[in-house]
């Protein structure tokens, strides 16, 4: 599972459909448009799992991407990273390139899009990364019983719609916060206009306190950055955006471009109902 990002174009089935296959969760479709490879689940033409280059490796087709990255600006090198969603493989191998000393986790419940990430695009797991297929809670469920931490959290995960209504929830962040070492960063990708906006807001809220809230005013992607322990100041995550500038270019990852985006005083309705598992989105949306 990895996140939805829109598209603009037409139909993708108008495009040079290269691959199908029906898996157990969902029906993959990969197809070429142009200079680039996509991944999408079913035939919804709105949305694509994934994107790449065909011509450059290093091209960040997707601005949340970029704006994921943004979560390097929060703290020092991770030594430990776990990545939720594995879709094309396309933060994987960036965090490869960039992190090559780092232990990557990475959780997909679709044996299926791993297959498809090795065979359409060129996806490759480094000697330090590991993948996990099964679902991303009961992973981390054990990892919390190992007493496994993490000084990076990339959460990218989407099914066909949204984000599983399981892996949204209060109890849920509580778990992702205990398997978070000290003042280690968690990047979640949601999108802006998501009718859970508020109360995805308030639920990350009162598990990780205050986070940086970026949005994309060409696109609806939404990355919400949180670091245990509390924010850093402004003043450090620029410097330390001027430290990771020389790297992140290779990625199109610029300060000038991405520090704009970081806002701290993200705002819901006073008395917005936390999502639990007892009240999950579905039963919001239900109700409504």
């Amino acid at each position: 599972m990895v996140a939805l990002a829109l598209l603009g174009g037409g139909a993708a089935w108008a495009e040079q459909v290269i691959h199908t296959e029906k898996s157990a969760y969902r029906n993959i479709l990969v197809y070429d448009s142009e200079d680039r490879r996509c991944m999408q689940f079913g035939r919804d033409a709105r949305v694509a799992q994934t994107c790449i280059s065909l011509a450059n490796p290093d091209e960040l087709k997707f601005d949340y991407y970029r704006m994921l990255l943004g979560a390097l600006y929060l703290g020092p090198a991770p030594r430990r990273v776990l990545v939720m969603g594995l879709g094309g493989g396309v933060m994987v191998s960036v965090l490869q390139k960039l992190l090559p000393q780092a232990q990557i986790d990475t959780v997909e419940i679709d044996p299926a899009v791993v297959r498809v990430a090795g065979s359409h695009f060129k996806f490759v797991p480094g000697p330090q990364t590991c993948i996990s297929t099964e679902d991303g809670r009961v992973f981390i469920k054990r990892a919390l019983r190992q007493g496994r931490q993490y000084d990076l959290i990339v959460h990218d995960v989407f099914d066909h719609s949204y984000i599983p209504e399981h892996m949204i929830t209060r109890e849920y962040f509580a778990e992702l916060h205990g398997v978070l070492a000290e003042r280690g960063v968690i990047a979640t990708n949601t999108f802006s206009w998501s009718s859970l906006y508020a109360a995805e807001s308030a639920t990350h809220f009162s598990v990780f306190g205050p986070f940086f809230n970026l949005v994309n005013p060409k696109r609806h992607n939404r990355v919400i950055l949180a670091r245990k322990g509390g924010l850093p100041p402004l003043a450090e995550v620029k410097a330390r955006a001027a430290e990771l500038d020389g790297p992140l270019r290779r990625f199109g990852v610029t300060p000038e471009w991405l520090l704009p985006l970081f806002a701290a005083d993200t705002r819901w309705p006073e008395g917005t109902r936390v999502l639990t598992d007892k009240f999950a989105p579905a039963n919001l949306l239900n109700g409504r």
